[in-house]
């Protein structure tokens, strides 16, 4: 599973922004059942100030010490999970995105685990949850929400699963993973159909 997404993410070229904005580094955490895949989420404590209550990637912002933002990655995934940055097998980087607090933003995707301990802080994440890959290959959106960025319009989907809605800067990250790792072809720029 690995040499497949590596290969996959040595062919895709991901989209750099030339943005002086602070970074932030974030893991894409895929369980290794190759015949099941899922992702691991997390959805954001309620008593943040920023993105408080959204479903979001394990990750966050570089310190001044990390060695790189992958290491920012799997460091924060870390302190947000408690998933060991040992047992993530990092295949490569997709396309950075912006938040809409200015923050660029790097994806890593990893593989890890299937059974690899997961323990919540509760003083950044309230749950974390897991979405069969499948799921989101079946396009099932619950709705598309209209996003402008740098003059274009992104038509971004929004899933449910769960009980849990994952939009906004979580599924543009989600489609560019499902694309480039495994030909999924939705499109974001223009409406869906």
């Amino acid at each position: 599973m690995l040499n497949h997404f590596k290969r996959r993410l040595d062919r895709y070229v991901p989209k750099l922004l030339t943005l002086d904005y602070p970074e932030a580094g974030v893991l894409v955490p895929v369980t290794d059942n190759a015949s099941n895949p899922e992702l691991i989420l997390t959805q954001r404590a309620a008593h943040l100030k920023t993105h408080r209550g959204q479903v979001a990637f394990p990750g966050g912002k570089r310190d001044l010490t990390d060695s790189s933002l992958e290491y920012t990655a799997l460091r924060e995934t870390h302190e947000e999970i408690g998933l060991l940055p040992s047992y993530v097998q990092v295949a490569g980087p997709l396309s950075q995105v912006v938040s809409r607090h200015r923050i660029l933003v790097t994806p890593f995707v990893g593989i890890v685990p299937e059974h690899a301990p997961l323990e919540p802080n509760f003083g950044e994440i309230d749950s974390i949850f897991r979405t069969p890959v499948s799921f989101f290959m079946e396009d099932r959106r619950f709705r598309t929400d209209e996003i402008s960025f740098q003059g274009e319009t992104l038509y971004v989907p929004c899933y449910e699963w769960e009980g849990y809605h994952i939009w906004g800067l979580s599924s543009v990250i989600l489609v560019d993973f499902l694309n480039a790792v495994y030909d999924a072809g939705i499109d974001i720029l223009e409406p869906q159909k």
